[in-house]
């Protein structure tokens, strides 16, 4: 089976023109010409960009997939490619119901009539590893029942294996191959593969975005029926809204388009920056828009997190850009880790500079943040910096951003937008707010440690008595010149406690 699958792919390669990439190489562009003769039928006029996207479409669903992610690695894709890839859709034929309703009986191990008040039968969306349909609960509650493919797993485990084999022959005789990783990027693209098998990892994050939005005015996010959830099926309220790329539809209904495109923006860097828990497949089959003009997020297979130091560091460069402080966008590049330390600012904050100035005062139609992400990209390397893995989806994300803000309002200027929201989210965490959550946080280890100190000290002393108490005595001489800047500190905290006191009560 796996070798004629493998077949295939050589088959596809080269009725494509493919070879090219792996012939590239010095030593085996020789056999170009040859191997030209030899297959003289097959076309390859076309660019290598469309001739790889119609490959991959060819070999099916997985592959399509896989191609959707290069998309999104602008930092190791040449531009065309990344730009043709990002055409691809993530649409197969549906599979039989009868598949599904026998998974189903399987699963909550009843007939289908005794689970569901009504079952449709009719699938509304077929992907390549989920199809998703309709039904009614006991208690008349409308729902989407989304459903595995009958043997994903097996085929997914097989397909990536091959394409792990094309990912050594790419490191092997690609030019470019060593530096673009290939196999490392196959690995990636199967651990997210992996956590898409799992609809109750899906169900889970659907459920604590609902929690981070519950008493939002923006976002709408379907309630999780867990009693109805196994691995392989996900049940969830069922959303009724008008799908966002419909903008003539949501004129009619009396949406303000400029606001909802505002809207999104604030969404995005709420879930970003506030929570470190983001939406990262944010296209727009994806999103659809209620009555009362709230955002609807569906489908929560691919979920982005960031650390608290990501968020931190992240805010920052952003307001710095913002400024158009690119010597602190260089600072904070170093500072991070994400550049060596070796880096000269000044070298880094020209480069950036160069990328970054032309966009600004311009309304997000004249501006492509992919081609700003690729030039930034170029230029990352240049300085041998890294993209960080965490910061992929993101990336992603922003670029979906981008094409729904084009698509809503063509007028709108994201950094306008954005700068507000995250000055306050930045005032929060460092200012005076930020300080009284941080002592709040840290009250609970406080109490802890506290009432040990004296037991600690007297342990420390009992050690050796005369030893202890001269290093306790030298350590006291040297701090004595910070005591005064410490006393100093603690009674600007304590008036700031007293007046949030007064202002609370």
């Amino acid at each position: 089976m796996r070798l004629l699958r493998l077949l295939k792919i050589v088959f596809v390669v080269l009725r494509f023109g493919l070879d090219e990439f792996l012939l590239a190489h010095a030593r085996t562009r020789w056999l170009l010409a040859p191997l030209n003769l030899l297959l003289f039928a097959r076309d390859t006029s076309a660019p290598r960009a469309e001739r790889l996207r119609l490959a991959l479409e060819n070999l099916g669903p997985i592959f399509v997939k896989f191609g959707q992610m290069l998309s999104t690695r602008r930092d190791l894709m040449p531009a065309d490619i990344a730009d043709e890839l990002a055409k691809l859709q993530d649409q197969v034929p549906p599979f039989p119901s009868a598949q599904a309703v026998a998974l189903l009986e399987a699963t909550y191990k009843r007939k289908l009539g005794e689970v569901f008040f009504s079952f449709d039968e009719t699938p509304v969306a077929s992907a390549s590893v989920a199809q998703v349909y309709f039904a009614v609960l006991p208690d008349r509650r409308e729902v989407a029942v989304k459903i595995l493919r009958p043997g994903i797993a097996d085929i997914i485990a097989h397909d990536v294996a091959l394409l792990d084999i094309c990912g050594s022959l790419l490191e092997r005789w690609w030019e470019d191959g060593r530096r673009l990783k290939p196999r490392l990027v196959v690995a990636e693209f199967e651990k997210h593969l992996r956590n898409e098998l799992d609809l109750m990892r899906e169900a889970s994050c659907a459920s604590q975005l609902k929690r981070n939005f519950a008493s939002s005015t923006m976002l709408m996010v379907p309630e999780v029926y867990w009693d109805w959830c196994t691995s392989e099926v996900m049940v969830m309220e069922r959303m009724h809204g008008t799908p966002i790329s419909q903008v003539d539809k949501l004129r009619r209904a009396g949406i303000d388009i400029s606001r909802l495109a505002e809207n999104g923006v604030e969404i995005f860097y709420t879930q970003v920056f506030r929570d470190g828990f983001f939406h990262a497949d944010m296209h727009p089959g994806n999103v659809m828009v209620a009555a009362d003009g709230r955002y609807i997020a569906l489908d929560f297979g691919i979920m982005g997190t960031l650390t608290d130091s990501d968020k931190h560091y992240l805010a920052q460069n952003f307001i710095a850009f913002f400024q158009r402080d690119y010597k602190r966008v260089a600072e904070v590049h170093i500072e991070s880790g994400w550049a060596p330390a070796a880096t000269r600012v000044d070298e880094l904050e020209a480069a950036i500079r160069t990328v970054c100035e032309p966009i600004f005062d311009k309304p997000l139609r004249e501006v492509s943040f992919g081609r700003v992400l690729l030039r930034l990209f170029q230029t990352s390397r240049r300085f041998g910096i890294e993209v960080q893995p965490q910061l992929v989806l993101l990336q992603k994300t922003l670029l979906n951003i981008e094409g729904l803000g084009l698509q809503l309002d063509p007028e709108l200027d994201l950094w306008k937008t954005a700068k507000p929201w995250l000055e306050r989210w930045m005032s929060e965490q460092i200012g005076w707010r930020g300080l009284l959550k941080a002592l709040k946080d840290e009250a609970p280890n406080y109490a802890t440690l506290l009432p040990q100190i004296p037991r600690l000290l007297h342990q420390r002393l009992h050690e050796n008595p005369t030893e202890r108490i001269e290093s306790v005595l030298q350590e006291l001489v040297l701090r004595q010149k910070q005591r005064n800047q410490l006393l100093g500190v603690l009674i600007v905290l304590l008036l700031v406690l007293a007046v949030w006191v007064a202002l609370d009560v």
